[in-house]
């Protein structure tokens, strides 16, 4: 059986088209967001008719729960005030632009979604399994931790998004954990494509695929001058570079980016 996980959206409908359209022509029975519908990008709405259509199941992510329940930011777990200065502006502009038979549709999304497959238990949650706005980064979670969230949760496969970045770790007895990375925004690295996960089950077998996604940013960027959205948000559209929620990254992770 095959999977696919789409992480955040950030109202990028574009690449969500696209993402929709390669994971069906590579076998993928069944379609799941892992969360933050909103934010960055332009159009909240036309989101929410894809995921309808397509039948795809939705974990809420921290964004979704906050403009689901009305409140006054999006509990993305920043510390720094410039990133979240950005944010605020990010989170108005989504919370303004959604209709509200779709803010009440986010504020009834499951928190984490359980399902198992060929006697392996999955575990789809945003952050982590512990905490949705929890960042898990490859350079800095440690396997024994991951370990640790595995036994508590009884899941053979973790698989969250949030911090933008896909990346997986091996953990024993053939467990696993995911970071399936995002649809919305690029991965500070340069270039402009997205990333999805693509998970194929066969008995206790795993096979972990991430996707790269080229879809037309060229748009995408026009629609955001257009609603008056940040000139650093087109920029990272336009680069492939991160140019704001940098203070957040770990060492590592912010040493591979051109800020």
């Amino acid at each position: 059986m095959k999977l696919a996980f789409f992480g955040g959206i950030y109202n990028n409908y574009l690449a969500l088209e696209e993402a929709i359209r390669d994971a069906r022509a590579r076998g993928a029975e069944q379609l799941f967001c892992l969360g933050d519908l909103g934010a960055f990008g332009p159009h909240p709405d036309r989101v929410f008719p894809l995921l309808y259509e397509n039948n795809i199941q939705v974990v809420q992510g921290n964004y979704d729960n906050s403009i689901g329940n009305d409140f006054k930011d999006c509990q993305c777990g920043y510390t720094d005030p410039r990133d979240n200065y950005f944010a605020q502006i990010s989170y108005e502009y989504t919370y303004q632009n959604t209709s509200r038979l779709n803010r009440e549709w986010m504020r009834q999304l499951p928190a984490e979604i359980r399902f198992e497959i060929g006697g392996q238990r999955l575990l789809l949650c945003h952050g982590s399994p512990r905490k949705t706005n929890e960042f898990l980064w490859e350079s800095t979670t440690s396997t024994h931790f991951l370990e640790k969230l595995a036994d508590d949760h009884q899941a053979e496969i973790l698989l969250g998004t949030h911090t933008g970045l896909h990346w997986e770790r091996e953990l024993s007895q053939g467990r696993r954990f995911i970071n399936v990375g995002v649809l919305g925004r690029p991965e500070n690295d340069g270039t402009t494509n997205v990333w999805y996960t693509l998970l194929t089950l066969s008995g206790s077998q795993c096979q972990v695929e991430f996707i790269p996604i080229e879809y037309d940013h060229l748009r995408l960027a026009r629609e955001m001058k257009d609603e008056s959205l940040p000139d650093e948000f087109i920029e990272t559209i336009l680069t492939g570079w991160w140019t704001t929620c940098l203070e957040v990254l770990p060492g590592r992770e912010r040493r591979v980016g051109q800020f």
